[in-house]
């Protein structure tokens, strides 16, 4: 078989696996139920994916891209880098409740801390290595620092901006688990969603960053 058929055959697996967690959640994710979608044996994906959880790792890329994707898109317009943060947190957000499944699986602690996670074959004998699924989260979290330094420009000093951005990225994180279990929604009540989730994402930054109005 072709290089080209093959990686067209492993391209379907994770199509299907990104389709099927989008739609039925991550306990849809089974070998067997992705083969069958994909019309190939119950052992085929084995041939491309030496474990299940290297498939899975595979899915959980394609939305770590997606999240990269919205992130330009969101900041696209904005300029200061407060106005670009503010993007990305609401884009954040609104990626982790509108794909909550796909949003659960690339979190997930076994494959996010896997040693071998990348690693698929192509061929009968040949393997390759691909980065880590915890890399994948790099790029979008150094993005995040780099604005958290340019916004502290205007301000006082405090933590290191890679702290600052991780606090900013836990708590962004954390309204999305809370939101998502109805928690934040019970708490603070009858306000439309889309602006109490905006009320919070603001929230956040001031909390991170300081008010608003002080750095202008």
């Amino acid at each position: 078989m072709s290089i080209e058929r093959e990686n067209s055959l492993r391209e379907r697996l994770v199509d299907v696996g990104v389709e099927l967690v989008l739609t039925e959640g991550v306990a849809s994710l089974g070998l067997r139920e992705i083969a069958r979608r994909a019309g190939v044996s119950h052992g085929a994906p084995r041939r491309y994916f030496p474990t299940h959880h290297a498939l899975l790792s595979a899915i959980a890329h394609r939305g770590f891209a997606d999240l990269g994707a919205r992130f330009a898109a969101a900041v696209a317009g904005a300029v200061s880098p407060r106005d670009q943060l503010r993007a990305l947190g609401r884009a954040y957000v609104g990626y982790a409740l509108e794909h909550r499944g796909m949003f659960e699986l690339m979190f997930r602690h076994d494959l996010l801390d896997s040693e071998r996670q990348g690693q698929e074959q192509q061929g009968a004998e040949r393997a390759t290595e691909q980065p880590r699924l915890r890399e994948s989260t790099l790029p979008l979290f150094e993005r995040i620092v780099d604005l958290v330094a340019r916004q502290r420009r205007y301000g006082p000093g405090g933590q290191p901006p890679a702290v600052t951005a991780a606090a900013l990225w836990a708590n962004l994180h954390g309204i999305a688990q809370l939101w998502s279990w109805g928690s934040l929604g019970l708490a603070l009540g009858a306000a439309s969603p889309e602006q109490q989730l905006d009320r919070l994402v603001d929230a956040a930054l001031d909390a991170h960053l300081g008010p608003a109005d002080a750095a202008s």
